[in-house]
């Protein structure tokens, strides 16, 4: 009706008594609309209304999902694919050695956690790999093993699968060959693949481009929490509604001469360069630095209807998240750890569950001595007695620290975990700090009934980022 008036006005412009008619026309529309807004507020408030309250029909899409966790993949310095991953937690075996992949002699750390004899013609043809930076390299791989995991088609026959990535460093090795080409031949004989290779989202669109994941996707750059935020953003989005699956992780590869620097000048490195092995050892009295480290996880996150539909092996249920900003330090994190607290909280009320339901934490830990402090005093807040009793322990002890593919392979940790019901230890423990005085598991494996697992990333920038994992109930 309101239409039809505007085209009469539009004709009558000419016609004075036309527009007197339209002018009636609308008095007459007001009129109405009045009478039906007066009989509307006489319904609400009539202790009988005459229509009855109609059901609401929500669309599936629209509905909350438990989302569960059906496949995973790993590529570590302690093995590569889940087997060799899970041997060397629970044995205890470090993947730290003297770095091979650059001239370490002007730096006084000289280790790492490299991926040793990493071929990727095992995984990609040569015209691939010629395209891709090693951090995709790393996470199509971990991808593919997931997805091989899971058992679970991708491409047309399932587009609602998506893939959310988390990055910490870019590409420092593609970085670091583009400038020295530039300053040693010119900046038009640099590589035109360097842009597209080294740009931070592009482990993500490799993994959505080899696997043929047209769903949702996204990258998170939050440092050294991305890989635990990449699986929590991924676990909102199945719940949400906006994708049956989702591919999460983390990938990272910055051993070269510019990402050594970077954090040799910062003095965050160990220098142990005698003792590879015995470098990274969390909550330790002696801990002298992090190890820089490389590799990929990646967790298929699905929602439960959906893996329930295709008879999927389900291994964990991601039941809680949550992210919180320290808004302290460049790079230190809050002393008291008062963000990571915070996001240790809200995981927990997010999920559902209070702190005595929580059996195991894996831990940040990176062998720094302000964040292993920091943390060990946030676990002391939150948990309060508690503290003292949940088993905690740093698979970082083993790994090194993987960067923004760090949350991505603890994750993965955590849900062998409890699958396993054995707790990996921390590793070169051998005089704890006095500052740090939690059950941290020191050296050995722990035979533990664990159901819910938390887990913490914390990243320059005061980033900090916690899920909550737990076994499956049906």
């Amino acid at each position: 009706m309101h239409g039809n008036s505007i085209s009469k006005n539009r004709r009558s412009r000419s016609s004075p008594p036309v527009q007197e008619t339209g002018e009636r026309e609308r008095e007459s529309v007001v009129r109405v609309v009045d009478d039906q807004v007066d009989q509307i507020v006489t319904e609400m408030m009539s202790d009988e209304p005459e229509t009855q309250p109609q059901a609401v029909h929500v669309s599936p899409h629209a509905e909350n999902h438990r989302v569960v966790i059906t496949g995973m993949g790993v590529v570590t310095p302690i093995g590569e694919g889940l087997d060799a991953y899970w041997d060397s937690l629970k044995s205890g075996r470090s993947g730290v050695d003297l770095i091979t992949q650059c001239d370490v002699s002007a730096y006084p750390t000289k280790i790492a956690g490299e991926i040793k004899d990493w071929d990727p013609t095992r995984h990609l043809d040569r015209k691939q790999i010629k395209r891709m930076s090693r951090t995709s390299q790393f996470a199509v791989t971990a991808a593919r093993q997931a997805v091989a995991h899971a058992g679970l088609e991708l491409g047309e026959v399932n587009p609602r699968v998506g893939v959310i990535m988390g990055a910490g460093t870019s590409s420092f090795p593609d970085t670091e060959a583009a400038m020295r080409t530039l300053v040693s031949r010119g900046g038009m004989r640099i590589s035109p693949f360097f842009a597209p290779i080294s740009l931070a989202n592009m482990p993500t669109g490799q993994v959505a481009m080899h696997l043929k994941a047209h769903g949702y996707n996204s990258t998170v750059v939050t440092a050294c929490a991305a890989g635990t935020q990449a699986v929590g953003e991924a676990y909102e989005v199945v719940r949400r509604g906006d994708a049956d699956a989702m591919l999460a992780g983390g990938s990272e590869a910055p051993i070269c001469e510019l990402g050594l620097a970077s954090f040799c000048v910062m003095h965050v490195l160990s220098t142990r360069n005698d003792d590879p092995q015995a470098a990274s050892r969390p909550y330790d009295k002696h801990r002298d630095g992090f190890i820089p480290s490389e590799g990929a996880g990646v967790l298929v996150l699905e929602s439960l209807q959906h893996a329930l539909e295709r008879g999927a092996t389900i291994y964990a249920e991601v039941l809680g998240y949550a992210a919180t900003s320290d808004a302290y330090h460049m790079v230190m994190p809050e002393p008291k750890g008062a963000g990571a607290a915070r996001a240790m909280e809200a995981a927990m009320r997010n999920a559902g569950i209070q702190p005595l339901e929580v059996d195991y934490i894996n831990a940040h830990g990176t062998s720094t001595q302000l964040n292993d402090a920091a943390e060990t005093t946030a676990i002391k807040a939150v948990f309060e007695d508690y503290a003292s009793e949940v088993p905690i322990s740093s698979t970082k002890s083993m790994t090194g620290h993987l960067l923004g593919a760090a949350g991505a392979i603890e994750a993965v940790a955590s849900v062998l975990t409890i699958n396993h019901k054995l707790i990996p230890p921390t590793i070169n423990l051998d005089t704890p700090d006095p500052s740090c005085d939690l059950d941290y598991v020191p050296n050995e494996a722990r035979e533990a009934d664990v159901r819910v697992v938390m887990s913490n990333s914390f990243g320059f920038g005061g980033q900090n980022a916690v899920v909550i994992l737990r076994e499956f109930q049906g």
